[in-house]
């Protein structure tokens, strides 16, 4: 790290207390002119830092920026060894670690960022990613499983996801088939995740998982598009659960994520999220038709073993449904 990541990684430990230029010039070994600069280059960057004379620098606690400190400090020690990036803004998390993954660089790494200009979803859709009010992740995996087998990324990504919003928020999270996570009885979080495959023996050469998180509204709102599905962990300031600040919940949720779903990926191929997965799924016991053409209508009975959603029809037949071919809708 230089000097300037060095100075804020020390001011997110102590967040609101006050530490002199002296102190920290110390613990650098390096001058306090140098802590001055690299104080100076982190307020342009926006970051809230007072400073005054025998009070040293203090970094607020109403600082919202994302930074790979500010996610750091809520990691689990265990997990320090991941990598992890953090960016103002990118055309997409996903698209950049697939050329990460092209480049060669080792599962592992995690790209973070505060906007996304060309957020993406499933089946082509285009993912709402202002900047300042959520949280967008990727991770690249290295997976020595089938391409099939990537189903259970997603649904371990869900999983992880409504257990955070739950531990940050304290507000209930359920999951709709196969990668939405609902709150407030709207959406506050996509999945997408996307892979490449070896044709000769259709292994997993690597897989990118992607989440999307809705921390607030957006200052103008929603698209109108949207406006009627999506909504925010946070409704109102100050609705937090064990977020220190309201501030600090999008590092607090960005690195839950890593310490949730991180464990499920080591061990995907046990299924230990499975029954965790079927009783946030709200669609069970619901009807339900899907949204491709002829639809299937039927009534949500289960998911199995293999990720798939369970329709029982009017004459008593069950089909299953992979979240590779289609989508649905309750009715």
């Amino acid at each position: 790290m230089n000097i300037k990541e060095q100075v804020l990684e020390l001011l997110e430990q102590e967040k609101g207390q006050s530490i002199s230029g002296n102190s920290l010039a110390q613990q650098l070994g390096v001058s306090r002119n140098a802590v001055w600069k690299a104080v100076k280059a982190l307020q342009e960057e926006g970051y809230a830092i007072s400073a005054g004379t025998n009070r040293g620098y203090c970094l607020d606690l109403d600082n919202d920026i994302l930074s790979v400190q500010s996610i750091s400090r809520y990691l689990l020690p265990e997990l320090a060894g991941l990598q992890l990036e953090v960016y103002k803004s990118l055309d997409s998390t996903n698209t950049r670690v697939k050329e990460y993954a092209a480049q060669g660089k080792p599962e592992g790494l995690i790209v973070v960022a505060e906007e996304q200009t060309a957020g993406r979803g499933r089946m082509g859709r285009s993912f709402y990613s202002p900047s300042g009010s959520g949280v967008y992740i990727s991770f690249l995996f290295r997976p020595r499983f089938t391409a099939q087998e990537s189903l259970f990324l997603t649904t371990a990504a869900a999983v992880a996801a409504a257990e955070t919003i739950e531990e940050v928020s304290g507000n209930r999270a359920d999951i709709k088939w196969v990668n939405d996570v609902f709150c407030h009885g709207k959406k506050v979080c996509g999945i997408l995740t996307e892979a490449s495959v070896n044709v000769e023996n259709s292994m997993l050469e690597y897989a990118v998982t992607g989440i999307g998180f809705n921390v607030r509204e957006p200052e103008h709102g929603f698209p109108e598009e949207i406006r009627d599905v999506a909504g925010a962990i946070f409704l109102h300031e100050g609705d937090h659960g064990l977020a220190a600040t309201d501030c600090e919940a999008r590092s607090r949720i960005a690195a839950g994520m890593i310490n949730h779903f991180w464990p499920y990926y080591q061990h995907l191929t046990e299924r230990t999220y499975m029954e965790e997965y079927k009783r946030r799924s709200f669609l069970l016991g619901k009807e339900v038709r899907t949204l491709s053409e002829p639809p299937i209508i039927g009534r949500a009975v289960d998911v199995d073993e293999e990720g798939h959603l369970i329709l029982e029809q009017k004459d008593g037949s069950r089909v299953a449904l992979s979240s590779g071919e289609v989508s649905v809708r309750s009715l």
